[in-house]
């Protein structure tokens, strides 16, 4: 059936009704804290996994470091002697045996202070999780922007 007449149609308005279902505002707090907090132990997480590795190298640069003192210490006490001494029997001046000794200790004590830097200098900082925080922060600040 058609109609003719010049009036408009005026569609049909329902009232809206409320959803059963919909959360109270004390419901989407309490969500909202329980999300952050376990974003946060996320995050601690996170940077606790990646420390791991930075510690572990962290230590065996300083672990060689304390080495390289040590021999350094108990070779300039005990080697001494026994390695000049040796070198004079080969027929040197004793002071120049023991410029020997001195000198090829302090090498080897150079090489693991060497290494136990390189080791250090390979230690980085947390990235991911430097950025995950730095996301997380940005996203509190306008939790409703859209990256």
């Amino acid at each position: 059936m058609s109609t003719t007449s010049s009036e408009p149609i005026q569609p049909r308005v329902s009232q809206v009704q409320p959803i059963a279902d919909e959360q109270s505002v004390g419901d989407l707090v309490r969500d909202a804290s329980t999300h952050m907090s376990t974003l946060v132990r996320s995050e601690i997480e996170l940077a606790k996994l990646e420390l791991v590795s930075s510690v572990k190298k962290a230590g065996i640069g300083a672990a060689l470091f304390g080495l390289a003192g040590a021999l350094l210490v108990y070779a300039l006490t005990f080697g001494f002697i026994s390695y000049a001494e040796g070198l004079h029997s080969l027929g040197l001046a004793i002071s120049y045996c023991y410029a020997i000794v001195f000198g090829s200790l302090v090498v080897v004590a150079a090489i693991l202070a060497i290494i136990g830097r390189a080791l250090i200098k390979r230690v980085h900082k947390p990235e991911r999780t430097m950025t995950t925080v730095k996301d997380t922060a940005d996203w509190i600040k306008h939790p409703t922007k859209a990256e």
